[in-house]
């Protein structure tokens, strides 16, 4: 009986020391033998039957957008990644091992699928994640967060009232369909749902929309599994609305205000000048922001063209209208000199002066002074009243001069003949200027809420 006693003692007291020797992680390693079979766990595939494939399952969130890129036509969004499979050799009892269900082991210790994402242009600069989690069923998990640099092809025809799609395409870099098997673990809502709860900050991009779907890809006789994730984004117009959009709104009504300016100057023309070159300069801004390699004109160059288009009709009626007014000036100038020398009248010709000596009667071969002495007879009044008579003849002579030049200018075309053509040509170009700018302005935000 005694005997029995010990032998029950040794025995529960040996089935705790195992017990509690199990109880360890290095104890699970140990029974898995990972540091032993190293080329069995790392370099194949982990499945017993090579026929049967690796089945992977993806979940993609997307916590933010970085940056969008339109030049480049790149897009670096921050996602969360999560990735599992089954390893057939890898399995314990968690009953053994004082109910241990999952361990975290170095990457390098185990076998991980090949995949990429089609769109990546860039590696993520910080480290990838260096430990997975293994579970008691053989299932390995995988956490990872990455900054991923991809490209993306950008549809700017609306913009700043884009919307972006974006894909991220995970597969296999070597192995096909019959080898690995990618499966979505979210649906499409769920996806949505998570991101929305991750995402806290949104910079120049709203999250929209986030889809996934499956599908089998065939090059050359080689298939494989395929998951694309399409990130739906929307870029926040109002600061390009305010910074760009506006502005050049502004121009146009300064544009429209310099008809108040009077064409006989020159500050006119170098107003309009100064103005079209503003928003010359505005399209070279624009030409940085979108990429060159859009299929389409976007709305926002033709919307600047435009502009840029009618304020350069109305700089060219300015310079007409400049021509005509100076035609107009020469025109007169000329044909009063003509009438001058048609009539045979010259104002340095009919001078007081002249007219007097003409009046006083020298004789040819006389001197003023050998006249001197019978003028000095006449008396002072005499004199005077004949000067009177002189100057109001010459007055007259000037009246009949003038009388004469208009009449015959006016029956020859009337005064400021191109100064009446120039009013009217601007009242014209000015109710056509705003019409076709209202209807321009009209057809392009048509043009930007269709689609």
């Amino acid at each position: 009986m005694i005997c029995w006693c010990l032998c029950l003692f040794v025995s529960a007291a040996d089935v705790q020391t195992s017990d509690e020797h199990n109880c360890t992680y290095l104890d699970v390693l140990q029974h898995l033998n990972l540091t032993k079979n190293k080329e069995k766990f790392t370099m194949i595939r982990p499945v017993k039957n090579y026929k049967e494939p690796v089945t992977v399952t993806l979940d993609v969130l997307l916590y933010a957008m970085l940056d969008v890129r339109e030049k480049d036509q790149q897009v670096i969004p921050y996602v969360w990644i999560d990735m599992w499979w089954k390893n057939e050799f890898l399995s314990w009892d968690p009953n053994d091992f004082c109910n241990i269900t999952n361990m975290s082991l170095p990457t390098e210790l185990l076998w991980k699928p090949d995949i990429t994402i089609e769109e990546m242009t860039e590696k993520d600069r910080p480290p990838p994640n260096p430990f997975l989690i293994i579970h008691s069923d053989g299932e390995i998990e995988i956490t990872d967060d990455q900054v991923l640099v991809s490209a993306c092809r950008m549809r700017v025809y609306k913009f700043p009232f884009d919307i972006q799609t974006c894909n991220l395409s995970f597969k296999s870099v070597v192995h096909s369909d019959r080898e690995i098997v990618l499966n979505e673990h979210l649906n499409s809502s769920e996806i949505v749902e998570g991101t929305l709860k991750l995402m806290h900050n949104q910079y120049e991009w709203l999250f929209v929309n986030m889809t996934v779907h499956r599908k089998n890809i065939n090059v050359f006789d080689f298939h494989q599994s395929v998951i694309i994730y399409t990130i739906s984004i929307k870029r926040r117009a109002g600061l390009y609305i305010i910074n760009f959009m506006l502005p050049i709104l502004f121009f146009v009504g300064l544009d429209l205000a310099s008809f108040m300016i009077s064409d006989s100057s020159g500050e006119k023309l170098s107003f309009k000048v100064t103005v079209l070159l503003a928003v010359t300069v505005m399209q070279l801004i624009l030409n940085d922001i979108l990429p060159s390699s859009s299929n389409r004109i976007p709305l926002i160059a033709s919307y600047c063209i435009g502009i840029f288009g009618l304020m350069m009709l109305s700089l060219l009626e300015t310079v007409l209208v400049m021509f005509l007014l100076h035609k107009d000036t020469k025109e007169l100038a000329e044909k009063e000199q003509s009438m001058i020398e048609d009539f045979g009248y010259k104002e340095s010709d009919v001078s007081i002066k002249n007219y007097y000596t003409g009046v006083c009667d020298v004789s040819p071969g006389q001197t003023p002074s050998e006249v001197l002495p019978v003028v000095k007879e006449e008396s002072s009044s005499q004199l005077m009243e004949e000067s009177h008579d002189v100057e109001k003849l010459l007055y007259e002579l000037r009246e009949l001069v003038k009388m004469l030049l208009n009449s015959r200018m006016e029956e020859a075309r009337p005064a400021g003949y191109w100064k009446g053509v120039c009013n009217k040509l601007n009242k014209g170009f000015f109710i056509f200027y705003i019409i076709a700018l209202a209807l321009f302005l009209v057809y392009m935000f048509y043009r930007w809420n269709a689609e």
